[in-house]
C-alpha cells in the first residue's frame, strides 16, 4: 500500500507542477550534458517521471486481482502489464524488460518477473504443437496470463496446442530470449548482489537458464547475426510481429549484442570468467560485421536495413538503437545522424514526437510500409508512429542538431500533456501508437511510450 501511495503522490505532484508552472517546454541542455534534475530541462523530466510512475501504477495487477475479464493473478506476486486499461490483459516480458531502465521498478517486482519467466521457460526438449508451431529447447515465453499459463506466441492468449504457427512464426519470437537477460542484468544493477544468479528454478540455476535462453535463436556462424527463414521462421522483434522478415535480422542482432555485453557482466560477477570472455567475444564479433551486413544499397544512405531478406526496408528504430548502443563506426555513425536529422526536417519519420518504423518516403509500395505485413497501411506496425523510441531519436539528434532535438522533445511533451490520461477517461496518452495527424490512437496508457524515453533522457 505504501508503494502505491508513493506512486500516486508522485504522479499527482508532477501533474500539479505542470499545470501551475508550465506553458512551454524549456530547452534541452547542450549535447553531452544530462537531461536530469540538475539540468535546465528538469521540469519536463519531472513531468515525464510523474507520468511514468502513474502509468506503472495503473498497470499493476496485485495477487488475486482480475482486470479486463482476465483470470485473477495467481502468480504469487504483483505483475506489470503493458498498459493500464482494458488492453493487453497479460504480462509481456518485452514491455516489462524495456521499462526497467527508467529506474521506477523496485527489486522485488523485478525479481518476481524474472523468476516467473524463468520458471515458464521451455524445458530441454522441443515441443511440436498442433498449430504447426515449434517451441525450441529453453525458449522464453512471449507473455504470461495472470493465471500463470505461458503463451509463447503473439496474437493469442491461448497457452494450448493452437498457439503459434504462421503468420506469427513457426518458432516463438526471438527477442524475449534477450529481454530475459536484460531483466536479470537490471536486477543486478539495482541490487549489486549477484546471489540470485545461483538460485535454482526446476533444477537449473538462473545463470544457466540465461545462457540457455541466449543460445536459442539461430545465428550466422560468421557474423553472429540472428537469422531466420522457412521452414523454421521466427519473428525477431515483437514490435513488428505482424511483419514477415527473413534473412539476418537487425533488431534482434542488436539485442543479442546488448545481451552478450550484459551476460559478460553477469558471468564476471558470478565468477565465471571463461563464460564472460565468450560473451565479450560474441559482442565484438557482432559489432565488427554489423555495418557491412545491414548496409543500405546506396552508400550515401544512413539507414541500416531491417533484414537481409524479405522486408529489408530502411529500419528507423534499428538505426536509432544501433546509435544508442554505440556499435557503429565513425563513418556509418555520421551518415546515420545526418540521414536522421534530414528525415525529421522532411517529416518522413516523426510526428508529435513519435517515430515511424520505416521512413514514409521509403515504403515498400504504395499501400504498405513493409514488404510483407498483415497490418493495415499507416496503422499499427505498418506505418503508425510510436513514442517508445522517442528518447533514442532525441538522443541521436542532440549530436547532429540540438535545435531540432529540442523541437522533437517539445512536440513529445506537448502531445503527452494535451492527452495525459490523468485528465479523465476521454484521454489516453501515452498511447501505444498514433497516426500521422495525431489521431488514430491505439491502446491507451501504454507503458514503454514513456518509460523508455524517460530512461534515455534521464541518463547521465
Amino acid at each position: 500500500m505504501r508503494r502505491r501511495k508513493f506512486l500516486l503522490t508522485t504522479a499527482t505532484a508532477a501533474l500539479g507542477r505542470w499545470c501551475s508552472a508550465w506553458s512551454e517546454p524549456q530547452p534541452l541542455p547542450e549535447p553531452g550534458q544530462p537531461i536530469g534534475p540538475t539540468a535546465s530541462a528538469s521540469a519536463p523530466l519531472e513531468y515525464l517521471r510523474g507520468l511514468a510512475a502513474a502509468v506503472i501504477e495503473a498497470s499493476r495487477v496485485p495477487p488475486g486481482v482480475s482486470v479486463a475479464g482476465s483470470p485473477a493473478n495467481t502468480t504469487g506476486g504483483t505483475l506489470i502489464r503493458p498498459g493500464g486499461r482494458k488492453d493487453y490483459p497479460a504480462c509481456w516480458l518485452r514491455d516489462f524488460s524495456l521499462s526497467l531502465d527508467c529506474g521506477l521498478m523496485p527489486p522485488d517486482i523485478i525479481q518476481h518477473h524474472l523468476r516467473l519467466f524463468a520458471r515458464k521457460q521451455n524445458g530441454p526438449d522441443e515441443r511440436q504443437l498442433k498449430s504447426g508451431g515449434l517451441i525450441p529447447p529453453f525458449a522464453i515465453t512471449d507473455h504470461i496470463n495472470f493465471d500463470g499459463s505461458a503463451v509463447f506466441y503473439p496474437g493469442t492468449y491461448s497457452s494450448g496446442e493452437d498457439q503459434g504457427g504462421e503468420p506469427w512464426g513457426v518458432l516463438p519470437p526471438l527477442d524475449n530470449n534477450y529481454y530475459l537477460v536484460h531483466a536479470a542484468h537490471c536486477l543486478y544493477q539495482t541490487t549489486k548482489d549477484p546471489a540470485f544468479l545461483s538460485e535454482r528454478i526446476d533444477g537449473f540455476p538462473i545463470l544457466e537458464r540465461l545462457i540457455q535462453a541466449f543460445d536459442v535463436p539461430a545465428i550466422d556462424a560468421v557474423t553472429g547475426a540472428v537469422t531466420t527463414g522457412p521452414p523454421r521462421r521466427a519473428n525477431g522483434f515483437g514490435f513488428v510481429d505482424t511483419v514477415y522478415m527473413t534473412g539476418s535480422l537487425l533488431m534482434p542482432t542488436l539485442l543479442r549484442c546488448q545481451a552478450a555485453r550484459e551476460m559478460a557482466d553477469l558471468c564476471r560477477v558470478a565468477g565465471r570468467s571463461e563464460r564472460a570472455r565468450r560473451f565479450k567475444e560474441e559482442a565484438t564479433r557482432i559489432v565488427h560485421h554489423l555495418p557491412r551486413l545491414f548496409k543500405p544499397a546506396d552508400p550515401a544512405d544512413g539507414w541500416l536495413r531491417a533484414a537481409t531478406g524479405m522486408s529489408g526496408q530502411p529500419d528507423v528504430w534499428g538505426t536509432l538503437f544501433a546509435l544508442h548502443l554505440k556499435v557503429l563506426p565513425a563513418d556509418a555513425r555520421r551518415r546515420a545522424l545526418a540521414t536522421i536529422a534530414r528525415s525529421v526536417r522532411d517529416r518522413t519519420i516523426e510526428a508529435a514526437g513519435a517515430v515511424r518504423q520505416v521512413p514514409a518516403d521509403r515504403d515498400a509500395g504504395p499501400n504498405t510500409a513493409w514488404e510483407h505485413s498483415s497490418a493495415d497501411y499507416n496503422k499499427y506496425q505498418n506505418g503508425a508512429y510510436w513514442h517508445t523510441v522517442t528518447g533514442w531519436l532525441i538522443e541521436a539528434l542532440r549530436h547532429e542538431d540540438a535545435v531540432l532535438a529540442q523541437a522533437v522533445f517539445s512536440r513529445y511533451l506537448a502531445h503527452a500533456r494535451a492527452n495525459d490520461f490523468r485528465q479523465g477517461e476521454k484521454f489516453g496518452a501515452p498511447w501505444e501508437c498514433i497516426s500521422r495527424d495525431g489521431t488514430g490512437q491505439k491502446n491507451p496508457i501504454y507503458m514503454t511510450s514513456v518509460t523508455v524515453p524517460l530512461a534515455v533522457l534521464s541518463k547521465r
